[in-house]
């Protein structure tokens, strides 16, 4: 029996379970095929039997054969939907290997299924989940986290994870000192949350700012993680203490600059929405901030090359940003677009290897748009420390 337990307890790989955005399986993980219809009810009901049974090495033996079946197949999570209430018992055992083997099964049942989701809610799941996010035990804490994770990932849901005023506090204990994939499991759980607006006060109020911060240094700025941390920070600074609490914290602002640079598109939409709710917030004392960190470079270039909401909050911070009191004209729209369309002309004379001309071009791009930022910023007060150091030259964490 000791060896089972040692076996149960191993970290179970990122193929065992969805532990991405929540809610969003790997589809072309590959698998064996399904079985006929008759094969397929005959192995749905020998597992229901076994996991209903006395025995608790049947049970356990049942779950992890529910986990593997409804790993990638979304045929099995219906079929095994019966599963759900004595699975939820298991979670309430006393047996660590039957609480784990039955947390993986009910968080594979819950993907992309948000009838099992509402099941494993109403039969009780969350008391027991609740317990396991503040486990000493490194793994079940893990799975507790990538649980919630996916059972907040549904609309239908959310509202009822977040009537428990336990869980927001927990979810950012876990943020900031547990493990590397607990945290970011935690971050996104927090964001999945926050789009319920009622939990953003809540969320607030546990001060995660700085542990989000440090997960976002830590990350690929092109990640989802950093989309959805850029996202949940641009709702937090919505308020005046999420804002406070950014520019408090040593390259708060600098970080989201990062982002905004360096970012997916999704993420550097977000990203700049997080400077314009500052701005919107208190225009005067949250704009100087900003421009020490060098924002102008890369909300430039977004007003070109970013998402349709992204472009519009670019051109409403650039307004917001500039000092109204100086009779300087806005900087055109299509700056960008003809600081590129000039530089491919000139280039298209000179003969060079295609490599070697793409990485001339944005060479040459990036200093063009430096430039034109630096004659843009002198219709500001002061011009920001280092602009031209900061874009494009700044040591990405």
């Amino acid at each position: 029996m000791t060896s089972m337990r040692t076996s149960s307890l191993s970290s179970p790989s990122s193929s065992d379970y969805v532990n991405s955005d929540g809610d969003s399986p790997s589809e072309t993980t590959t698998s064996s095929p399904l079985p006929s219809s008759s094969g397929s009810s005959s192995v749905v009901t020998q597992t229901l039997r076994l996991v209903q049974s006395d025995d608790p090495d049947d049970k356990v033996r049942a779950a992890r054969e529910i986990r593997r079946l409804t790993k990638t197949s979304q045929r099995y999570r219906r079929l095994f939907c019966n599963a759900v209430g004595p699975l939820v018992d298991m979670l309430r055992s006393s047996a660590v290997e039957s609480n784990q083997a039955a947390l993986l099964a009910l968080l594979n049942l819950a993907v992309k299924d948000d009838a099992n989701k509402a099941s494993i809610i109403s039969a009780g799941a969350l008391e027991p989940i609740i317990a396991f996010l503040q486990s000493e035990n490194a793994i079940v804490q893990e799975d507790a986290t990538a649980a919630l994770l996916t059972l907040s990932a549904s609309s239908v849901t959310k509202p009822i994870v977040s009537a428990s005023a336990v869980i927001i506090p927990l979810l950012v204990k876990v943020l900031r000192h547990g493990s590397p994939q607990a945290k970011v499991d935690a971050a996104m759980t927090l964001y999945n949350l926050s789009t319920y607006r009622t939990n953003l006060i809540p969320i607030l109020q546990t001060k995660p700012l700085p542990d989000i911060l440090n997960l976002l240094k830590s990350c690929k700025k092109t990640s989802k993680t950093t989309e959805k941390c850029a996202a949940l920070i641009e709702s937090l600074v919505g308020y005046e203490e999420g804002r406070a609490a950014l520019t408090a914290e040593e390259d708060g602002v600098l970080s989201v600059v990062e982002v905004l640079e360096c970012g997916s598109l999704k993420s550097r939409e977000h990203a700049v929405g997080a400077l314009l709710a500052m701005c919107q917030g208190d225009r005067f004392k949250y704009r100087e901030p900003i421009l020490r960190e060098g924002a102008i470079p890369g909300v430039m270039q977004l007003t070109i090359q970013g998402t349709p909401k992204g472009k519009a909050k670019a051109n409403t911070l650039l307004r917001l940003l500039r000092d109204s009191a100086c009779p300087r004209p806005e900087l055109q729209a299509d700056t960008l677009q003809n600081i590129v369309s000039n530089l491919i002309l000139e280039m298209d004379a000179e003969e060079q290897p295609g490599k070697a001309k793409e990485k001339k071009l944005a060479e040459m791009v990036q200093v063009s748009m430096e430039e034109e930022s630096l004659n843009f910023l002198s219709s500001f007060p002061f011009p920001p420390p280092n602009v031209r150091s900061t874009y494009g030259h700044r040591k990405i964490r």
